[in-house]
Order: structure tokens, then C-alpha cells, then sequence
């Protein structure tokens, strides 16, 4: 017997501890991905002007087949015969009995057609080759309408198809991942900065609450909520995040003067100078001097920052040092003037500066030995008015420009006086309404505001770069303006945020068959289930004959009751006192402190000046003036004749 209990606990010793338990009952991935899944996957646009391509696809339900198909396939949707399998003794061939025939019964062969039959002309789709109808019988199910006979006709049937085939696979060439949709909520206004770090585990949101939200894909559950909050500058929006090549740190730029630095984790680790105002070269200051409009942080070096601001200028910083820039830009100008700078942005390589001026231009600087503030690139009048976002593509082919004057345009940096293409009908009332490029850089896409009398909502636009045309737009809220987008690289998951006056989110769009971890990793993670430890109830300790202190308060309605009779707290006036007093007061007639009322009661007060004659009280210090003079009288002494004084009337009424 200890033999085989040894034998027991060794065998038992090569299991984990959980084999033969019953396993909790998983969700599986299709149910949580169908609970976030859109409605509508992609918004094709109703103007045919902006894309002819899309215009032109059929949008019926049907996809195009012949006409003898679609009237069978329409006939089918609406009644369902019982199908007879077929016989052999009716069909004139062999027993089907394993498989059914789904579909029109077949006609009867040539044999037992007559003359009659030949003539009339054949309804519904032709049928298939004795031989080759035997053998799908015998081995697998036929589901819809059947083959068309090989002939001269094939090409003509088969055209409408090949139309479709080639419009799926003009539709599904750019594999935009919009079949389920996530919201980061938790700002109470629009959202106007998004920041992804490059390896897609940590998302920052900035709004116009003054916050920034900081989202961990790790840590985050399939409630989505942020893991910590900021307020980098009270009482100012924030405008633009950007990371760091190396995600340790990130930038904020917010509607004050002075942007910061904080590391992964949401701690500050310095604030750049504010400028002086009162000087008015700008290149003078050790800082901006008004409200920063955007930030970015260089693609490739980790301690260098660009800034613009409203006193317009860019500046270039050094991490390393908060106090002074390295570099001070003054854009070009038609006239003398402070023009704001509304937007900046970097080439790929940070060898190139590109920015957008409030007066419509676009000056990109090339960084190179001895440069200075004078723009290499100069586009006078770019846009109407102000330019929201500037974006360069990593070929350094492309630039793209978008403006509040609800246009998009391509510009080709080889030549510039004129733009490549002009997307307008393009809504935009943010100044941080940016633009961003597919993985790819295939398509580029950029996000629009809602209108007053508009019912679109807002959209997200997909452009395809190579043709320079519209190729979808998504509705990403009812009632909401889109303002910041992105497209993430490695986790192929686009991020867009919005909101309004009264809500903000970011909105994450995925496709779990293209997508890889980011939201994927977060919907399918349940939210932890509430144990006994997590709920706490406070005690109540009853201790009536405690300390003023600890006692408890008591009811409201005696509270109120003693309130009314306080005249401070009750805002009553104070009623003149008659008879011997209430509470520390005593009668008008007996004086008004309590203190004097006890003093004179007891005799230690005697007040004798009432009934006291005032020239005698003043006399009675007469004799010792004369004796002992110390102020006025030397003074007088040989000029001052001798006083003479009244009698007292007391005198004269004697006499």
C-alpha cells in the first residue's frame, strides 16, 4: 500500500495543481468583438463630384449578376418552396440521394423535349452539361443559380461580375480596419490632442477641460478608463502632445507661454522660461512671450524640441536646458508686425521646418550650417485663413496643408506655386485639426467638424495619394466634431478624437483580422469582479455623554430651533432690553454690561459726577496749581496778571 501511494504522489507530481478542476467558463473573442462591432463599416460620399470611382458603384443590395439570375435570386427571398430531391425516373439520370439540389428544378433532357418545347424561348438561367451536373451531385451541395454553359455568350454573361470582382478588390486594396470601433471617454470637452507612443501601449488625450488623460493598453480593461490625470497649466487648454523618439518622455504644449516636459509616467520634469515681454525683439527673449499654438518633439533626436507660439515665432529647445532656446525663428512678413505662428511640424528626417503663418503662408526652413530665420520655401497666400495642420510624407515628396477655410490641399515641395490637388467641402472649426498618413502613406486622412444645418456629423475622410481622390468617409459621431487623427503603424488601429461643448472622446477603429494588440488586448480583458475586501462600512459609535467635542451632532430640528434663537445667526436685529436682562444682557435702565450692572451693585462703582457742581470740581485743584506749578503758569508767571475769579452763585442766592 505505500509502494502505491508513492507511485501516486510521484505520477501526481507531474500534473499542475489545476488538472481535473473545472475551468471558469471563458467568453470566447467572437462575442466580445460582435458587441463593438460598427453598424455601418465605411460612409461612401453622396457627392459625386469628389470621387467619380465611388459614385459609380452599384449600392443596391444585389450584387450584379444577369438578369435571369437576379429575378430567380428575388423570387427565392421571397418564398421558400420545399425542394423534392431529385429521381432518377423524373431527371432521366442517376439517383442523388446524398445531396440535394438546392435551387430551380432542372428542366427535363433534350430526349423529352418536343418541337413545341424548342421553339419557346428558355426562362431562367441555362442549364449545365449533363456530365458535368452528375458529378457536383454526387459530391457536394449546388447553392444558388447554376453555372452558364461554356460559349460564346460566357463573356458577355460573366462581364457584369468581373465589374464587381474588380470594384471588391479596388475597395479592399487599402484594408482599412473599420469594422469595430472602442471611446476612451472621460473628458467633459473636445478633445484637440492625441499622442501614440511608437510602440502602442500607452495613449494621451488632451482636451480643452484643461486635462490630459493618460491610457495604458496593458493595465486598461474593457472599461477603458485612464490610469491618471493631468492639469499641466490652470486655466489653459491643451493644444498639441507629442512623444519622444525613444516614448520616455512626452511633450505638452497648453494655451500659456510655457510648455513641459514630463516623463512616461505622468511626472514633471521641467517647465521652459517664459519670455520677457517688454522687449521687443523676439530674439532677444529667453522665451515665448504669449500663448504656445503647437509643439513636436524631433523625429530623431531625443533632446531637441520645436514650439510656436502667437508672438510669432518658432524656437527650438534643448531638454537639457529649461531656461534659454537654442534657436529663435522669425517668419517672413508682408509688413512689420507680430503675426502669429498657428501651426509647425518636422520632416521625417528633422532636417526640415515647415510652418503655418496666420496671414495665409507656409515657410518651410531647410536646418543646415549658417542657416537663419529666412525661409528657403515661401508660399505667399497658401490659404485663406489660418492653417491648422502641416504634414510632411517620409519621402519628403509631399506636403500637406489643412486650413479653417474647410479646404485640404497637396503640395509638391519640387515645386510649390501651385497646389497638386484642392479638397474642399471639408468642414473646420478647430485650430488643431491635423492631418495624418496611412501606414503605407497609400492614403492620408483628416477629420471634420460638425455644421450648424448639416446631418453628416462628424466624418473622418480617407484621400488615396496616388489619384488624388476621395476614397471613404466614415461617420465617427452624430453630433461631434472630429479634430485629431492617427493611424498607428504597428498596431494598425486608427485614433480619432472629438467631442463638443459638453463631451469629448477618442474613438479607436479596428479590424480584428488586420489589428493586432491596443484595443484587441483591452476589450477582451473583463473588469476584475468586486470581492468582500473591496466594501467597507463605516462604523457608528452612539456616545451620549461625551465631550462637546465628540459628541454627536444633534437633530436638525433642534439645531434650527437654537439658530433662531441666536439674533447673529438668525440676521435679526437686537431688541432693546426692559426688566432684568436675558442671556449676558441686562436692562437699558440698570446700564448695558453685565460687569457694570454687578459693580454698581456691589458699591465698588460710585458714580458722583451727576450730582457734583463742575466749577467746584475745577477749583478743588486751584491750591495746588498755585503751590506747585509745572506746565502753563512759569510760562505766564511775569506777564500773566493775577486770576480773578466769579463768586459762586450759591453765594449770591444766600444773600
Amino acid at each position: 500500500m505505500e509502494d502505491e501511494a508513492e507511485m501516486y504522489d510521484g505520477i501526481r507530481a507531474q500534473f499542475p495543481l489545476s488538472f481535473g478542476k473545472q475551468s471558469k467558463p471563458q467568453t470566447s473573442l467572437e462575442v466580445i468583438h460582435s458587441a463593438t462591432r460598427r453598424t455601418t463599416a465605411t460612409n461612401l460620399p453622396e457627392n459625386p463630384k469628389l470621387s467619380s470611382s465611388i459614385a459609380n458603384k452599384p449600392t443596391a443590395d444585389i450584387p450584379s449578376l444577369s438578369s435571369s439570375s437576379r429575378t430567380w435570386l428575388t423570387s427565392l427571398r421571397h418564398q421558400k418552396p420545399p425542394i423534392p430531391k431529385p429521381n432518377s425516373s423524373a431527371n432521366g439520370g442517376p439517383e442523388t440521394d446524398e445531396a440535394e439540389l438546392i435551387g430551380p428544378p432542372r428542366p427535363p433532357p433534350a430526349a423529352q423535349l418536343g418541337s413545341d418545347d424548342e421553339d419557346e424561348v428558355i426562362v431562367g438561367p441555362p442549364r449545365p452539361p449533363a456530365g458535368q451536373l452528375d458529378s457536383e451531385d454526387e459530391e457536394e451541395e449546388m447553392i444558388g443559380p447554376p453555372r452558364p454553359l461554356p460559349g460564346p455568350n460566357v463573356d458577355e454573361s460573366g462581364s457584369d461580375d468581373d465589374d464587381d470582382e474588380e470594384e471588391e478588390e479596388e475597395e479592399n486594396q487599402y484594408r482599412i480596419p473599420l469594422s469595430n470601433e472602442i471611446v476612451l471617454k472621460g473628458h467633459t470637452k473636445v478633445v484637440s490632442a492625441l499622442a501614440v507612443d511608437p510602440s502602442g501601449s500607452r495613449v494621451l488625450s488632451g482636451s480643452y477641460d484643461y486635462t490630459v488623460r493618460m491610457y495604458d493598453f496593458q493595465g486598461m480593461n474593457s472599461r477603458l478608463g485612464s490610469f491618471r490625470q493631468l492639469e499641466p497649466s490652470e486655466g489653459h487648454q491643451v493644444r498639441t502632445i507629442s512623444w519622444s523618439p525613444t516614448a520616455d518622455r512626452f511633450l505638452c504644449v497648453t494655451g500659456s507661454a510655457q510648455a513641459k516636459i514630463y516623463d512616461r509616467d505622468g511626472l514633471t520634469l521641467g517647465e521652459f522660461v517664459k519670455g520677457d515681454m517688454y522687449i521687443r525683439d523676439l530674439k532677444n527673449t529667453k522665451g515665448h512671450i504669449s500663448g504656445l499654438t503647437c509643439g513636436e518633439w524631433h523625429p530623431k533626436n531625443k533632446e531637441t524640441i520645436l514650439t510656436s507660439s502667437e508672438d510669432g515665432s518658432l524656437r527650438i529647445w534643448d531638454v537639457n536646458d529649461f531656461k534659454s532656446q537654442k534657436q529663435v525663428i522669425k517668419p517672413k512678413l508682408a509688413r512689420p508686425g507680430r503675426v502669429p505662428v498657428t501651426t509647425c511640424t518636422w520632416d521625417r528626417e528633422g532636417k526640415c521646418i515647415a510652418g503655418g503663418i496666420a496671414d495665409g503662408s507656409i515657410q518651410i526652413w531647410n536646418i543646415k550650417p549658417g542657416w537663419g530665420s529666412r525661409p528657403d520655401i515661401y508660399v505667399e497666400k497658401s490659404h485663406s485663413e489660418d492653417i491648422t495642420g502641416l504634414k510632411f510624407s517620409s519621402d519628403g515628396r509631399i506636403l500637406l496643408s489643412r486650413s479653417s477655410d474647410d479646404s485640404l490641399k497637396v503640395w509638391d515641395l519640387r515645386q510649390m506655386k501651385e497646389p497638386l490637388k484642392v479638397f474642399v467641402d471639408l468642414p473646420n472649426h478647430y485650430a488643431q485639426t491635423n492631418i495624418a498618413f496611412s501606414p503605407d502613406e497609400q492614403l492620408f486622412l483628416t477629420g471634420t467638424s460638425v455644421e450648424r444645418e448639416s446631418t453628416t456629423g462628424g466624418l473622418l475622410c480617407f484621400f488615396d495619394r496616388a489619384k488624388l481622390e476621395l476614397v471613404s468617409r466614415v461617420g465617427i459621431s452624430p453630433t461631434c466634431s472630429v479634430v485629431q487623427c492617427a493611424w498607428h503603424p504597428k498596431l494598425n488601429q486608427i485614433f480619432a478624437t472629438s467631442g463638443d461643448k459638453s463631451q469629448g472622446g477618442t474613438h479607436i477603429l479596428y479590424d480584428p483580422t488586420l489589428s493586432e494588440r491596443g484595443a484587441l488586448v483591452c476589450v477582451a480583458r473583463a473588469p476584475r469582479k468586486k470581492s468582500v475586501d473591496d466594501f467597507e462600512a463605516k462604523p457608528v459609535v452612539h456616545n451620549p455623554h461625551a465631550l462637546p467635542l465628540f459628541r454627536d451632532q444633534p437633530s436638525r430640528k433642534r439645531q434650527r430651533e437654537k439658530e433662531l434663537k441666536d439674533p447673529r445667526k438668525s440676521h435679526k436685529p437686537e431688541l432693546p432690553m426692559t426688566g432684568p436682562g436675558f442671556g449676558g444682557r441686562v436692562g437699558t435702565s440698570a446700564g448695558s454690561l453685565l460687569t457694570q450692572y454687578l459693580l454698581k451693585q456691589g458699591g465698588m462703582i460710585k458714580e458722583t459726577w451727576m450730582d457734583e457742581d463742575p466749577r467746584e470740581a475745577i477749583l478743588k485743584f486751584a491750591d495746588a496749581a498755585a503751590k506747585d506749578p509745572k506746565y502753563i503758569a512759569p510760562a505766564y508767571a511775569e506777564t500773566q496778571p493775577e486770576p480773578v475769579f466769579a463768586k459762586s452763585d450759591s453765594e449770591d442766592e444766600e444773600k
